[in-house]
This record gives structure tokens, C-alpha cells and sequence, in this order.
């Protein structure tokens, strides 16, 4: 059974996280910094704003000296990342279709732009026809709802995958979750209850929409899926957080990530991920790579590079 919370008590626990951080508000972007047709869609990128993670959730396992040698090369801070949110939205004759939904206005402060971004792209949330969820993180599925818990995309319908929606719903998952992250499990739940008259369940390897292929890349959560959109010959995938760094994902893909629910599988599936964008040439779009998120990945040596563009 779902298990309430009030807006205090649900602030509180998304807080614990990001409270230890120092945040510093980051200006939101007015309007998406790039988008381009594939086949007979358009693709653009809308900024949710961004988050701060301190290094001790993020690389728990690894030192300070560890840490340091990989990313002050690249002229990174090694106290945190601060990563962008990047959401998808995919355009065509007749679907608007948003891949993910933002944070909304109860996680990070400096994240749940969504809303005004769209507008400055010119898009009404009531326009949207598809909600289609990579995973059921805060900052992936909050923004469905407004400040009065009514859904913000009125009009459309989601896609969750099957065992996301499994998992986030199982009698036990609470009391298994690290105090911590308890709220994600209530938060998930709520946003669950508020959409389930409207949705449609995901299986990997399906095409849940015309030129949309479920792709599975659980680790990071137990039912996370990726999604590769074709068009005209093209395609790109949208990675959701199976591949969550610039630098941290690429380079060193088999560091163990504190924000991956099973660690050991996460990095494994970065690394089988990233072999097969290297492959295939797959353009991607990454939900927390430096905004708007869009480029490619080359193989270096052992390690892998984001090429943006």
C-alpha cells in the first residue's frame, strides 16, 4: 500500500542528500540549446537546471587521491559533481513526447526548471501526449505533479518500465532503502498513484512508440531503461542515467557508483552500453552530460571519450 508523506516530511528526506552539498543556485536556461530532425521528428534538449552531489555519495568507494587524478586533469572540483538535467522531448506529426519529467519543486533547489523551460521553447505542457520514464529517481519523475499534486502534462500518457514500476511498489522496498533514500520510495509511489489511470507498462526490446525501442540498462535501478530513436537512417540513444558523467562514465566506466542501486551491475552495463555506441556510432543524449547532453562516444585505449555535438 502506498505509504503517505507530507510536503514536509517528504522535503525533508529529498533534502538529506543535497543539504550536505553547499548548493548554489545555477541559472536555469530560457530555451533549449539545440535540437535537429531526425527522420520526420525533431529532437530537442530542455534544461531541468542541475544538481550537486557530494563526492562521498557519488565515488564512495574510491579515495580523495583517486578521485583528484581523474578529474582535475579535465579542470573538474573534486568535492562534488554538479551534473545538468537534460530533458529529451522528441516532436513528430502527431506525438509530443518528453523522456522524463524533471524534478519538480521538492528535490534540489536548483533543479525543476522544467516548467519554464518549456515555455521558452514554446511548448505547452498540456501538448504533451507521451511521458515516457527512464527510471523512477527524483529527479526523473517528480516533476509530474505541480505544488497542489495535480499532473502537470494533463493530457498525456506514460510509459514506465514494467519492473521500475514492480520495484518502487513491492511491499518490502522501504524497509530495504538506506534512511536516506527512503523519500525517493514514497516520492516514486505518489507519482505512481497520481499517473496510473494512464499508463502503459515497458519491457525491453520493444517499440513502445513508433521509432522508439525500449533498451535495457538496468543497474542503476533495477528496471532502468534507455531508449534508441530511430529516424530516416539515423538514430540516437537517450541513456537515461546509465551513463551519468563526462568524464567519471567514460574513462573509468567500472568505478563502482554510489548513485547505481546495484553497483556491480551499473558499471557493467556503462561498459556494454558504451561498447555498443562506440560500434554502432550511435549519437546520444545523456540526461546529466554537460547541457544540452548530445554527442558520441570514442573508444581511447581501455577507456572511452564524449565527444560533444
Amino acid at each position: 500500500m502506498p505509504i503517505a508523506m507530507t510536503r514536509r516530511q517528504l522535503l525533508a528526506g529529498a533534502a538529506t542528500i543535497g543539504a550536505t552539498a553547499g548548493l548554489g543556485l545555477k541559472p536555469a536556461l530560457s530555451s533549449p540549446a539545440s535540437s535537429f530532425a531526425l527522420g520526420d521528428a525533431e529532437v530537442l534538449v530542455v534544461s531541468d537546471g542541475s544538481l550537486t552531489l557530494p563526492m562521498s555519495f557519488v565515488l564512495p568507494d574510491r579515495s580523495p587521491e583517486e578521485i583528484a587524478a581523474l578529474l582535475k586533469p579535465h579542470g573538474m572540483p573534486t568535492d562534488a559533481l554538479r551534473p545538468d538535467c537534460n530533458v529529451t522531448v522528441m516532436r513528430t506529426a502527431d506525438r509530443l513526447v518528453l523522456f522524463d519529467a524533471g524534478a519538480g519543486p521538492l528535490f534540489q533547489d536548483t533543479a525543476g526548471r522544467l516548467g519554464e523551460n518549456l515555455a521558452g521553447a514554446g511548448i505547452d505542457p498540456a501538448d504533451v501526449t507521451d511521458v515516457v520514464f527512464t527510471h523512477a529517481h527524483p529527479d526523473h519523475i517528480w516533476g509530474v505533479i505541480d505544488d497542489f499534486d495535480e499532473p502537470v502534462f494533463s493530457e498525456a500518457h506514460y510509459h514506465v518500465p514494467q519492473a521500475e514500476w514492480d520495484f518502487w511498489r513491492a511491499a518490502d522496498t522501504l524497509e530495504m532503502m538506506p534512511e536516506e533514500r527512503k523519500s525517493f520510495v514514497v516520492g516514486a509511489r505518489n507519482r505512481f498513484d497520481a499517473i496510473e489511470e494512464s499508463v502503459s507498462f515497458i519491457k525491453p526490446g520493444q517499440e513502445i512508440l513508433p521509432g522508439v525501442e525500449a533498451v535495457d540498462t538496468a543497474g542503476h535501478t533495477p528496471g532502468h531503461v534507455s531508449y534508441m530513436l530511430h529516424g530516416g537512417g539515423d538514430s540516437m540513444l537517450v541513456v537515461g542515467d546509465a551513463i551519468t558523467n563526462v568524464v567519471v562514465s567514460f574513462e573509468r566506466p567500472d568505478w563502482h557508483s554510489g548513485t547505481d542501486q546495484d553497483r556491480a551491475m551499473g558499471a557493467a552495463t556503462r561498459s556494454t552500453l558504451l561498447d555498443r555506441i562506440v560500434a554502432e556510432k550511435s549519437r546520444i543524449v545523456g540526461f546529466h552530460l554537460p547541457f544540452p547532453g548530445m554527442g558520441t562516444a570514442e573508444r581511447t585505449g581501455s577507456a572511452y571519450r564524449f565527444v560533444a555535438g
